[in-house]
């Protein structure tokens, strides 16, 4: 069982930057791979960046490539989402979610955090 807590998110202005954090309690966080995602109003949730047990892969959606930036810290039990450049379309409910496997969709995914609220202002 693994638990997630995201946070770090909040309102801020387009361009501006900010870092999510996700800690995870519960046993061998250091063998998940780690996704996080968004979903926003009206919207299905999507995927954003992943990242393997080891940190030696990590992917992103085409719309957050050069802008996000996912790592771990597995000493830490975290793993984190590094947001430069931010747009009002990045505006979304943020999650993070465990699975053994890395994946880009959100299903199959074992566990998933509350959520941390992200809004960008123009």
């Amino acid at each position: 069982q693994v638990q997630l807590v995201e946070s770090g998110g909040g309102l801020v202005q387009a361009g501006d930057s900010l870092r999510l954090s996700c800690a995870a309690s519960g046993r061998d966080f250091s063998s998940y791979a780690m996704g996080w995602f968004r979903q926003a109003p009206g919207k299905e949730r999507e995927f954003v960046a992943a990242i393997s047990w080891n940190g030696a892969r990590s992917d992103y959606a085409e719309s957050v490539k050069g802008r996000f930036t996912i790592f771990r810290d597995n000493a830490k039990n975290t793993v984190y989402l590094q947001m430069y450049s931010l747009k009002p379309e990045d505006t979304a409910v943020y999650s993070c979610a465990a699975n053994r496997v890395i994946r880009m969709t959100p299903t199959g995914y074992e566990y998933w955090g509350q959520g941390t609220q992200v809004t960008v202002s123009s």
